[in-house]
């Protein structure tokens, strides 16, 4: 079975045309510590060192959620200290990925996932690409500019993948790393993105830190967890304050201020409220994201 899967996840790339790369990949004592270095090994220009590829469920050097900056810090030090060109940090079963550039700098989700729908609308014109509400606004400004069909979703693996299974998207991003493959069965692979953007790397001769640039034209909050008593409540608080401004509820609340946005939403699990904030700048994003926490809060 490995061997078949090793075989799918090159499909994704033109492996003779890929140029030498220092790679390091953090596998978080999860999944990727058996499938990766068996992608890995089929390509010998990459320089391939994997951190923490031993399994192991007690996750004995940081939890395997690269969403968390914190889990991401080995990886961002030893990418810098050892001068690789990319790092990659996966999750326990390796669907998710974050990547890190060559300086050592975290990439977002949204980041990744407009990347990616640039690579797919170059090899398939005019298709349909998916990303939920909380991506940055560069992902439909970058799909649409490419000529290409962008749905918003709300957050969530099985309704994003029938999303797909009904409009027939080729891609689809999510900000937390999750990024699904309609040649993958609409399912996510970290492996896939990862492979498709070290392609991209290879095809353009670029750094990743060049690669990520024309996608971060806005400052982001990040997402913010509150815990509140009342989260229907607070969310009712907050629309009436925002009602001069277009609202969706899609999923939670999301408000459309013009040059800036948000979406607050309730955890599916915890009695959290989530903020995410977009801003031009990010001393603008630091002002709205005070007086929401403020509105939150009261």
């Amino acid at each position: 079975m490995l061997p078949e899967f090793v075989d799918h996840v090159l499909s994704f790339v033109d492996v003779p045309a890929l140029r030498p790369l220092r790679i390091v990949a953090d596998t978080a004592n999860g999944m990727g510590g058996l499938v990766a270095p068996a992608v890995f090994s089929r390509i010998p220009q990459f320089d391939v060192e994997v951190m923490y590829g031993e399994l192991d469920g007690t996750f004995p050097n940081h939890p395997a959620d690269p969403l968390q900056a914190a889990n991401q810090r080995d990886l961002q030090a030893r990418v810098v200290a050892g001068g690789f060109d990319v790092g990659l940090a996966f999750d326990g079963d390796a669907d998710r990925v974050f990547l890190v550039d060559e300086q050592g700098r975290s990439v977002s989700g949204s980041t990744t996932t407009a990347l990616l729908a640039s690579v797919f609308l170059r090899t398939h014109p005019g298709a349909t690409i998916l990303y939920n509400l909380i991506c940055s606004r560069v992902v439909p400004e970058t799909i649409a500019r490419l000529g290409g069909t962008g749905i918003r979703t709300k957050n969530g693996h099985s309704y994003m993948k029938q999303v797909m299974a009904d409009t027939g998207a080729v891609f689809a991003g999510e900000h937390s790393g999750h990024y699904y493959f309609a040649r993958n069965y609409r399912a996510d692979s970290g492996l896939i993105a990862a492979m498709v953007v070290l392609g991209e790397m290879c095809r353009t001769g670029a750094t990743l830190s060049a690669l990520r640039a024309p996608f971060e034209r806005y400052a982001a909050s990040g997402e913010i967890n509150t815990t509140v008593a009342d989260i229907g409540a607070v969310i009712a608080r907050v629309a009436e304050a925002y009602a001069a401004h277009p609202q969706d509820r899609l999923d939670g609340l999301t408000v459309d201020c013009g040059s800036w946005w948000f979406n607050v939403r309730p955890s599916n699990t915890e009695p959290l409220l989530r903020l995410n904030l977009e801003a031009p700048t990010r001393e603008e994003c630091d002002e709205h994201v005070a007086a929401l926490l403020a509105l939150v809060t009261a």
